[in-house]
Order: structure tokens, then sequence, then C-alpha cells
């Protein structure tokens, strides 16, 4: 953390390190920064008083930052990055009380987390999440082993694995409730970037609309991106002889303006498979937005929306969220349970077939199915027929590894987060890119 916006004790050089510095965390953070950024930022400071922290905020986040997803980013690093002498020095004195208060809670969590005077076999981060427990499930769990403690010692291998997976069961419990707990805490100034980042399943329903409107202006953006690197790459590829001939006879046969060769622009040909059932509506519809809105998606993808049976829809069709949302209650998808290995047999044995190696199946659902086995031998059959498969799951990808039927799913192809509308976008650009 650099102090640069006290400017009675500042220098043009302390800035100028400090800048490149804060260049090289935004790369970090994924943010395209390179040297031409960083001289920018640079003589932009020249001409501004540093000590008008919100305007020296605004110039660098001109420079640094296009889209709302690197605001954002740009935004949160700002905050840690540019702090006061005073705040540094708060922030460090609170880092240094926590860190001794976390040894001292680990150091007892030692002694707690033994039975048979040996040490319980658990992971590092289990072991932090119980010096993070409240007293009383900590006070809980100490009276679990306590009640168990003469069983262990008839039979230790019995009560020893029992008492071990009631304490893994509470770890991992709890270790989800933190995490579920320090979602959302960031806090955005601008209202749509607040809505970027949070969880889709938070949205309540007067926030569609605007939720609706961020998809048009991120995919704007997005499709804006990709004519802009067409035309950067308008003077590549083999050359034209024929047009550049021609073009020079136009100057009296002075061939300094070439002409290349364009290859044809070949759209992605997709194949979506969103799942409607119960809470997934809301999910699928923003999809189904965005993939509708992408200039490089061919319009003979083709859209099929499940729970327990598959329906075909035209996703150009259905043009607003009420269409879509009526479509689906009227189909009689809407309020079943969910069941993909039935879907993706009903789509692999149409005729013509809708698979091919040209295709991607994207897949839009949260894995939890009827029959995970079945689902599993389906999508094996789909992967040996489409190009290729990306899944994109909405359950957050912090909850992954507690989720068996999400587990499974993910070894069979290669899944990605959509838990919000940022995660989702970033999903989009992947596909178009790929």
């Amino acid at each position: 953390m650099v102090d640069i916006l006290e400017n009675d004790t500042f220098e043009t050089s302390e800035y100028l390190g400090s800048i490149t510095e804060f260049s090289r965390l935004l790369r970090l953070e994924g943010l395209p920064v390179g040297l031409g950024e960083t001289a920018d930022a640079c003589r932009v400071l020249e001409d501004i008083p540093l000590e008008n922290r919100g305007l020296v905020r605004a110039a660098l986040r001109a420079v640094f930052a296009k889209s709302l997803e690197e605001q954002a980013v740009f935004d949160r690093c700002f905050a840690g990055f540019f702090v006061s002498r005073e705040e540094r020095a708060q922030r460090l004195e609170k880092a240094r009380a926590e860190q001794e208060e976390l040894a001292r809670q680990r150091a007892k969590a030692d002694e707690e987390l033994r039975y048979r005077g040996k040490p319980m076999d658990l992971r590092e981060d289990l072991r932090d999440v119980y010096t993070r427990m409240p007293e009383s499930e900590r006070e809980r769990l100490r009276q679990v082993m306590e009640k168990y403690k003469s069983n262990i010692d008839r039979n230790p291998e019995l009560y020893g694995n029992f008492i071990h997976s009631v304490f893994m069961r509470a770890l991992l419990e709890q270790q989800m409730a933190m995490e579920d707990a320090a979602v959302g805490v960031e806090h955005f100034d601008d209202p749509d970037m607040e809505l970027l980042y949070r969880e889709i399943s938070q949205f309540r329903e007067a926030e569609i609309p605007r939720a609706a409107a961020l998809i048009t202006r991120i995919t704007q953006q997005l499709n804006g991106e990709l004519s802009a690197k067409r035309r950067r790459g308008g003077g590549s590829g083999p050359l034209d002889f024929r047009r550049t001939i021609r073009r020079g006879l136009e100057t009296g046969g002075s061939f300094y303006r070439l002409s290349y060769k364009k290859r044809r622009r070949r759209r992605q040909k997709l194949v979506l498979l969103l799942d409607v059932s119960g809470s997934m509506l809301q999910f699928s519809e923003f999809t189904l937005q965005f993939i509708r809105s992408m200039a490089d998606v061919s319009e003979s993808s083709r859209t099929f929306l499940f729970s327990e049976h598959l329906h075909e829809v035209d996703a150009f069709a259905l043009q607003s969220a009420q269409s879509f949302r009526s479509y689906v209650k009227d189909s009689g998808l809407y309020g079943r349970g969910t069941d993909l290995g039935a879907a993706l047999e009903e789509l692999l044995i149409k005729k013509p077939a809708v698979l091919g190696p040209s295709t991607t199946l994207l897949i839009l659902s949260d894995t939890k199915t009827v029959n995970v086995a079945r689902a599993e031998l389906a999508l094996a059959a789909a992967a040996r027929q489409a190009g290729k498969i990306l899944w994109l799951n909405p359950i957050p990808e912090r909850k992954w590894p507690y989720i068996r039927s999400v587990q499974t799913i993910a070894a069979r192809c290669r899944m990605v987060p959509c838990s919000t509308l940022e995660e989702l976008s970033r999903a989009c650009r992947r596909l178009v890119r790929t």
C-alpha cells in the first residue's frame, strides 16, 4: 500500500514508482495493463492535484478500466492500494493483532482436536474453520467427543471414524456458512456494478428489468470488442495479388496499397440445453438473452429447454422475459423435477442428428438431477458426438467441492461458474474466443 495522496511530502519520482506497482497489481488481477497504459497514467497525474483522491481515482479509472468488469476490479484495487499513512498504520496494527489471535486460537485448537492422545486427521483449512467457529459450536463438538470417549477406548477404529465424520460434517457446514457470509460484503458505489457481481439467485423481482438492460450493455460491448479485433486483423493473411494490382493501376502503377484476402468468418454453431426446472428459470432466461445478443452465434444454432422432458424453442423468437416465461409455463416444463439423463437421451436420438463435430453443446444446469449415473452415461455419449461440451453452472464455485453431482459431471466436461452476471459474461467471452 502506498501513500500518494498526501501532497505535502510527495515527489514526482515517488508516484511514478507507485503507478508502476499499481499497474503490476492490476495485471495480476487480470486487467490488460501494459507499458502504454502505465505511461498514460503517469502523464495524466502530472496535470491533476494529487490531494484530490476522487479526481485521481476517476483519472486512473479512465486509463486502466474500460468495461464494467474491469472497473469493478480497478475500484477494489484502488481502495486497497492508495491509502493514507494513518490508515496504513491502522491496517498493519490490526493485521498484526489478528495474526497473534489466530496463532493463539490455532494452538488451542490443536489441543482440543485430539483423541486418544493423537491429533485428529483434518485438513489444515478445516482446522482454521474450527478456530473461527462460535464457542457454542465448538463446545457441542467437544461434548460429542466426551460422550463417546469410553466407546472410543473399547473400539477405537469404529468410534474414531464416527467422531471424525461428525467433526468433518460440522466443519464443512461451518465453512460453507462462513463463505456465504463473506459474499456480498464488498461495497460498490455504482448500483449496476453491485448487480453485476451479486449472485443471480439473490435478485429481487423488481431488479430483473435493470439486469436485462445490463446484459444488453455487456453484449453490445462484447460485440464491439469482437468487431474491433477483426478490423485490427484486416492487414494480415495471404496477399490478394489481383486486388493489389487493380489498386496499383489506380495510382499509376504504385503498389503501396496492399490488399489481403479475408478469411470467411464462421459463426459458431451452438446447441443450447437450458434447465428450466424450479429455480433454474431465471438463470436460463439470462443466459438465453446473452446468447441471443451475441453477433458471433450462428442463426442455425438450436435451443432446447428441459426439466423432465425436452422441448425445442426458437431462441430468437422469444424477445422478452415475459414471452420466455410464458412459453416455459405453457410447455408444461416449469415446476417439474430435473432429469438430465432423459433430456440428453432425447437429444441424441433426434433425426437428423443435432450434434456433430462442428457444434458446441452448451448446457446450463446446477447438475441436480434424479439419476446422476444416467446423466453421466448420456453426457459421455454426447461428448462422442459433439465437437465440445461447455457446462455453465449457476452454483457458486466455492460450493462445488461439497456437491457430489457437480464433481461427477465436472469429470466429464468443462465446467464454468456463472452464478453472477459478471461470471456469465466472462463465460460468453470465453465461448466466442475459443
